[in-house]
């Protein structure tokens, strides 16, 4: 998995690199930046808090390495053909309000949050005059985004938790959270890293709900800690789980309107009889809301939306269970041989809505963001605005 989480400075000048990575998907670093003014009061203990700011690199999750990526079956998108492709600017939800009618089972009605300061919003204001610069703003910079927080600091969480909550409140929009700290990540990879122990992650979730509020939120639940957790040791892997359930039992009651999904990996990597076993021995169905899939990889939202039902049916447990998948780059399906790292010819998948029209599946969202490199074709985190164009044209 890659991700990196950059970080504002609310307090202080801090700038600087963070860095996580891949394991089978690939590293990320990301540059870290001044926040616009999302004025948060540090937690009591710390004397400066930072907040995640360019909504970061995300991860790309590879197949497991016995499976194939499916074949690609439906025609690719364009940027004038995307499904509820905006016909004016772009709101906090970053549809148009053009998205299918209808809902998830339980993602509400709200619109998605679209963090002020990006990389690719970076980009467009610095360079106006770049013949791309107004494709890759509608395309990219006005869409909403997932906002990481990848790096264990317990000092600040709440903090740049509450600037993002705060933000998407005062938007009246929902904002997508991602939680990456647990301990172990990555199996040892390129995104080693998280908390100390589990008992310093289950500190560092207790005070990342503390900013959540009473509004509503959508919290993506550490990429790849169940899907990517045969590498545990099977009394860890049973320690993981439990931890992953306390965090979702956490996350909710802090959070009353708090929304928490699993990892579920995506349609090319696990079966969904096997997902559903290793989510039900996390608790899933007992303390979240669904399920999560495809974040940061390629497969066609029609091939996501079959599997996670898939896996939901397995699964069993509250009919109100959902799924959220990853379209940020889905839009012309997996490369062959299931390549992750910055393969060519991909684009820009279904805009990020919560009216997916197609039952339960709650939202379509942007987790990793496009235009930012897995590194192989640029530094891991890097914005490249060839990358971004070029998914823009798909």
């Amino acid at each position: 998995m890659v991700a990196a989480a950059s970080c504002v400075v609310l307090a202080g000048g801090l700038t600087g690199l963070l860095t996580a990575g891949g394991g089978e998907h690939g590293g990320e670093r990301v540059a870290t930046a001044p926040a616009p003014s999302l004025a948060v009061a540090p937690e009591p203990s710390s004397p400066a808090a930072t907040l995640p700011s360019r909504a970061p690199s995300p991860r790309t999750t590879a197949p497991a390495p016995s499976r194939a990526a499916p074949a690609s079956r439906t025609p690719a998108a364009g940027p004038s053909a995307l499904p509820g492709a905006p016909t004016s600017p772009a709101g906090p939800d970053g549809d148009g309000k053009s998205a299918a009618s209808g809902t998830g089972a339980g993602a509400g009605a709200g619109r998605l949050f679209r963090f002020p300061d990006s990389q690719v919003a970076d980009w467009v204001d610095d360079h106006p005059a770049d013949p791309r610069a107004d494709a890759i703003e509608d395309g990219i910079a006005r869409r909403p985004a997932a906002v990481w927080f990848a790096d264990h600091s317990p000092g600040t969480i709440t903090a740049r938790v509450t600037a993002v909550t705060r933000a998407a409140a005062r938007a009246d929009a929902v904002p997508v959270l991602v939680a990456y700290d647990v301990p172990g990540r990555d199996c040892g990879g390129a995104s080693q890293g998280g908390a100390p122990d589990l008992a310093a992650y289950d500190d560092w979730i207790t005070r990342f709900a503390r900013g959540l509020g009473d509004g509503e939120n959508i919290v993506i639940l550490e990429p790849d800690a169940i899907a990517q957790s045969d590498c545990l040791p099977a009394a860890d892997r049973a320690a993981r789980f439990a931890s992953l359930e306390r965090a979702a039992r956490v996350l909710k009651a802090a959070g009353p309107r708090t929304r928490v999904y699993f990892d579920a990996g995506h349609s090319g990597w696990l079966e969904p009889d096997r997902a559903a076993a290793l989510l039900r021995q996390a608790g899933a169905a007992r303390a979240g809301d669904g399920i999560f899939t495809n974040v940061s990889h390629f497969h066609r939202t029609a091939d996501e939306t079959a599997y996670a039902r898939a896996v939901l049916d397995a699964l069993g447990g509250p009919p109100g269970l959902g799924a959220v998948v990853d379209t940020s780059r889905n839009g012309n399906g997996a490369p062959p041989g299931g390549a992750w790292c910055d393969p060519a010819g991909r684009a820009l998948g279904t805009p990020p809505t919560l009216r997916t029209g197609q039952a339960r599946i709650d939202a379509y969202l942007w987790v990793k963001l496009p235009g930012e490199s897995d590194g192989c074709t640029a530094a891991p985190g890097t914005f490249s605005p060839e990358a971004a164009y070029a998914l823009v044209r798909g």
